[in-house]
């Protein structure tokens, strides 16, 4: 009778034992699944915003090379205008000369 007793005791307190142990494991379980859940909806969040700034910088690197091109065309251009006024002063120089020149012998007639 003393053996049946003292049986079904541990064997209820063993029972109670791994009935509260079956429960924590499940909730941290349970937590650990929300956890990596919440960390997979993160990595795609990240991935997402990886994707639009990689397509944003590829946008301005190609924006970069066209505003280098303008550039390039631009400083060639202004290179011919230097080399045009150069020769425009050239001209006025020569042509005020010429003025001076003529001012001079018409001053002689006169």
């Amino acid at each position: 009778m003393f053996f049946e007793w003292s049986l079904l005791t541990i064997l209820s307190i063993v029972s109670i034992y791994l009935f509260v142990k079956m429960f924590y494991f499940k909730s941290i379980t349970s937590k650990e699944q929300r956890s990596n859940d919440l960390m997979k909806l993160t990595l795609q969040e990240a991935e997402i915003l990886i994707r639009k700034y990689q397509i944003q910088l590829q946008r301005a690197l190609g924006n970069v090379d066209i505003l280098s091109e303008e550039l390039s065309k631009l400083r060639n251009e202004l290179k011919i205008l230097k080399q045009r006024n150069t020769k425009h002063r050239g001209e006025i120089e020569r042509l005020n000369n010429k003025i001076k020149a003529l001012e001079s012998r018409i001053d002689a007639l006169i």
